[in-house]
């Protein structure tokens, strides 16, 4: 295996571990925004949120986690063949793209969950339009 097969996932990488950040900070910005919108009505809508976010932090950490160690393993990949250790250097490169692989189907499954998410916050909102106003009159 050449030098060049493991630092063709560099930029993949990269690109990946910067939107599972970018995805986190998303995460702690909706937290911050259910504590400021903890009002009597909507407890049942925050108690829904709050379950979906905590797996979505688990999911979130475990994502960078697998991510950060198959370009560790990427990168030990190109030093193992860089020494000349083709062995060593290929299995580092398969591990890589085994946690790769864990890392981005930990990204579906919170994708889903985001989704689910969204479809509360949807139904909520059109409980809301439906209810009957009360007459300010």
């Amino acid at each position: 295996m050449d030098l060049t097969t493991p630092a063709l996932l560099f930029p993949a990488i990269s690109l990946l571990l910067l939107a599972y950040t970018n995805r986190f900070l998303v995460l702690a910005q909706l937290i911050r925004q259910l504590k400021q919108m903890d009002t009597e009505e909507d407890h049942a809508l925050i108690a829904r949120q709050i379950n979906m976010l905590r797996k979505r932090i688990v999911l979130t950490k475990r994502m960078q986690a697998y991510g950060v160690l198959s370009f560790f393993l990427c990168t030990m990949s190109m030093f193992l063949l860089f020494l000349g250790a083709e062995m060593p250097g290929i299995v580092a490169f398969g591990i890589s793209l085994v946690l790769l692989s864990l890392s981005l189907l930990y990204s579906l499954y919170e994708i889903q969950i985001s989704t689910n998410a969204i479809n509360v916050e949807l139904s909520s909102f059109e409980a809301r339009k439906s209810a009957p106003q009360e007459d300010t009159n």
